[in-house]
């Protein structure tokens, strides 16, 4: 039995020929069971001892000698108030639930679907204490006492009771408290006399909790809780003042609001669990000093979490209160062992908010700074030193401190705007901006001293993974400070990303990392691709600068991509084409080499794999409206990579055939020119994502002039997909075109498939001369065709 509870009843060995009374694991039927009373068999508890001391074969007699039907039919009795059995209901109810809670302490017994059945009933015994229960809950008393009928219909009973039914009995047990008293003088003061006996005495509660504890402890013991009311009993348990409630259901609700069930408590109950949480963010800003700190951890287990929408004007109020609470708490003189809770709730509270509620900017530029130095002290530690689970955990909260600063004082440090301030960081002047960047800059620099010390055999350790994710943040914004660590830390940072993506790395602990952070997209399953997805900004910068992409090149990188790219398009087949911008960002990465690097681009393998692939994408991405994006990505760099290659000697492969005419389909259907003259307008279609792709589909013209060059043959597909007649069909009618950027590019092509093909070379001459429009603008073209 737990806490509070001095012992708990232990069966003796039932006499010989007995058990077939009924007293067995399937209970019995006769009258006498019905009414709560016990066989002789049952009768037979006659010595307590402390639960600890009970053994498992000590519980299976006990099983064995009264199942679990006999506490089931107690508790039911005592509900119903039933005289026959001769007990009172309070004992019943303490009978049962000891019985209950020796019984839990083995796992098995703790997941047998009996007991699961009488969980309802225990949530409302802890929410209401024992009297309301005999005059509530009816649903609880008939699911649980029909266990109690017969072997047969024992566990049918028990699996099919409606998990939904019992959560809304429990709610609307637990909301009739508050109005019994309402109904009337008599019964005003009939709750008056049963006032006291609602009061769980510490025994009975001691008992509900050991039973819910256990329950929570088996694989899917938090889903079982939550399907069966446990978020709104135990908060009202809290609101309550109930027994134990504060150090029993506190400490029962933070276990259900960790892990995998946290969302899906808060998407469930968020009315109750907010409510809980402002509770408990008042009772933390009215603490004394010493109690405040002990609650830091405990109030991050409440917040919601990120992503999940709370429109409460109270909750964001009592949140700026707890910052307000702990701003003398930074400001003040701590050990490393205070300061760290501390700051692990900042970090939550960033999630939560942003900057919006932190306060001044002065105070800002002091949180960042705290989590800098702490980062410092915690990793610039001699090799070899292995840092504590806790020193892990608030470093991890430091760099969701730096990562909420980074992009912030990035921009504030390039440019100062007029715009209003949307949080007190972006208040910061410009000296306190370049401040914050120094000392970021310091704390990354530590970061990248201790990320190369990480041998291979650690890259499953879910810190490493947080640290390589946090100065992945900043390498994303910054990467001219530190250049020559970051480019010596290029190994690591490939090596890493490449491991995890090729699921040479032991993947456990990272999988329930993810479930247990409460940062950003992290919630998801673990898939291997995550650390180059957070690599792949900073890639996008460092291959483009030349000493960096040579290092690159050295470890393969194109190849990684590649497989990334590979692995991803299959993910995405299997999830309904969901956009990924990740891939978007790859395809960037990719478009740099292919740009500086052409030599790499004609031999490397990789490339031709990726040809491959481009050919059987773009055909499917084309036709879907929501992948625009990713589509240009695909028709510029396959284009791009086209320009590089030579003219097949024999006949054209139908992939690359396939790819050229989906991508000259792709590239006609971005502008539309109506049906009367006037200026070109984008089509509706790619409106939404001009801004984001009207580069690569001028990229992609060019690329398209270049591919005509060294292919020729393109040209009798420009014909055949009708990408020429469409094009200066439209130039011809149209007085403009939307810039002068996109006259260059469409002039670019126009230009190759002159020079390339005689026929071309006469359509577009005959339209020159016949049309004025945009055509006529068009300088090189006119001399390509030889029009005055």
């Amino acid at each position: 039995m737990a806490d509070g509870a001095d012992s708990t009843p232990v069966v003796s060995s039932p006499p010989p020929g007995k058990e077939e009374q009924g007293g067995g694991e399937g209970g019995g039927g006769s009258e006498r069971e019905a009414g709560g009373a016990l066989t002789d068999a049952q009768t037979e508890i006659t010595r307590f001892c402390p639960a600890s001391q009970l053994d498992k074969p000590t519980l299976r007699r006990i099983f064995e000698a009264v199942g679990l039907n006999l506490p089931a039919r107690l508790l039911v009795t005592a509900i119903r108030g039933n005289d026959s059995s001769g007990l009172p209901p309070h004992e019943l109810l303490s009978l049962g639930t000891a019985l209950l809670a020796a019984l839990s302490t083995d796992p098995d017994m703790a997941s047998h679907p009996q007991l699961l059945t009488t969980i309802p009933l225990l949530l409302g015994i802890i929410a209401n204490g024992p009297s309301s229960q005999q005059r509530e809950a009816p649903q609880e008393q008939k699911q649980v006492g029909e266990m109690g009928q017969s072997p047969d219909c024992k566990t049918q009973s028990a699996e099919g009771a409606n998990t939904e039914s019992n959560s809304a009995s429990v709610t609307e047990s637990t909301g009739e408290v508050k109005t019994s008293g309402k109904k009337g003088d008599d019964s005003s003061e009939a709750d008056k006399e049963t006032s006291p006996s609602s009061k769980l005495d510490e025994a009975m509660a001691a008992d509900c909790y050991q039973i819910l504890t256990a329950v929570c402890a088996l694989p899917r013991g938090p889903d079982q809780l939550l399907s069966r009311g446990a978020i709104p009993a135990l908060c009202k348990a809290v609101e309550q003042n109930q027994t134990f409630s504060l150090k029993k259901g506190l400490a029962l609700l933070g276990c259900l609001l960790s892990g995998k069930t946290k969302d899906k408590a808060w998407s469930k109950h968020p009315a109750e669990l907010c409510t809980l949480l402002v509770r408990l963010s008042k009772d933390f800003c009215q603490a004394k000093d010493q109690t405040r700190l002990d609650m830091c951890v405990q109030l991050v287990q409440f917040l919601p979490p990120v992503g999940v929408s709370i429109q409460s004007e109270e909750l964001k109020g009592v949140v700026a209160c707890v910052w307000g609470a702990l701003r003398p708490m930074l400001q003040a003189k701590l050990m490393p062992r205070q300061i760290g809770p501390i700051l692990v709730l900042s970090a939550c509270l960033l999630d939560l908010y942003g900057w919006e509620l932190v306060g001044p900017p002065k105070f800002c530029c002091l949180l960042v700074n705290r989590a800098c130095v702490e980062v410092r002290m915690g990793l610039e530690e001699p090799p070899g030193n292995e840092l504590s689970p806790e020193l892990q955990h608030t470093l991890t909260g430091c760099y969701r401190i730096m990562e909420a600063a980074i992009e912030q004082a990035c921009c504030q440090g390039v440019s100062q705007t007029s715009a209003p301030p949307q949080s007190s960081i972006t208040s910061l002047s410009l000296q306190q901006s370049r401040q914050v960047l120094g000392v970021l800059e310091e704390a990354f620099s530590a970061l990248m001293y201790h990320l190369q010390q990480v041998d291979p055999s650690r890259y499953g350790d879910p810190f490493v993974f947080a640290t390589f994710r946090s100065l992945c943040s900043w390498l994303a914004e910054e990467t001219s400070c530190l250049k020559e660590e970051v480019t010596g830390l290029l190994p690591f940072l490939i090596g890493y990303s490449r491991s995890h993506l090729q699921g040479e790395s032991p993947e456990q602990g990272l999988s329930e990392w993810m479930a247990d952070m409460s940062v950003r997209e992290e919630r998801g399953a673990w898939t291997g691709k995550e650390a180059l997805r957070y690599l792949l900004p900073a890639l996008c910068h460092l291959s483009a600068e030349e000493g960096p992409r040579k290092v690159l090149l050295s470890l393969d990188t194109p190849a990684l991509l590649v497989d990334f790219l590979s692995q991803s398009w299959s993910s995405l087949k299997g999830k309904a084409l969901i956009r990924d911008p990740s891939m978007e960002t790859a395809c960037s990465a990719l478009l740099n080499f292919t740009v500086t690097e052409p030599e790499r681009v004609r031999k490397d393998p990789c490339f031709r794999t990726l040809e491959v692939l481009l050919g059987e994408a773009l055909p499917v991405l084309v036709h879907k409206p929501h992948l625009l994006v990713l589509a240009a990505n695909y028709c510029t760099l396959g284009l791009m990579m086209g320009r590089l290659k030579s003219a097949p000697s024999g006949s054209v492969e139908a992939n690359q055939r396939r790819f050229f005419s989906t991508a000259l389909r792709f590239l006609r259907s971005a502008l539309d020119s109506g049906s009367s003259p006037g200026p070109v307008k984008v089509s509706l279609s790619w409106e939404e994502s001009w801004d984001e792709v009207s580069e690569l589909w001028r990229l992609g013209l060019q690329a398209l002039g270049g591919c005509i060059r060294a292919q020729p043959w393109i040209t009798t597909l420009v014909r055949e997909e009708g990408w020429l007649k469409h094009t200066l069909t439209m130039l011809g009618q149209c007085s403009v075109l939307p810039d002068q950027h996109t006259q260059g590019a469409l002039e670019e092509a126009l230009c190759a498939m002159a020079d390339q093909c005689q026929l071309c070379k006469l359509e577009i001459r005959d339209m020159m001369k016949n049309h004025e429009g945009a055509l006529s603008c068009m300088r090189n073209l006119k001399k390509s065709v030889e029009v005055k």
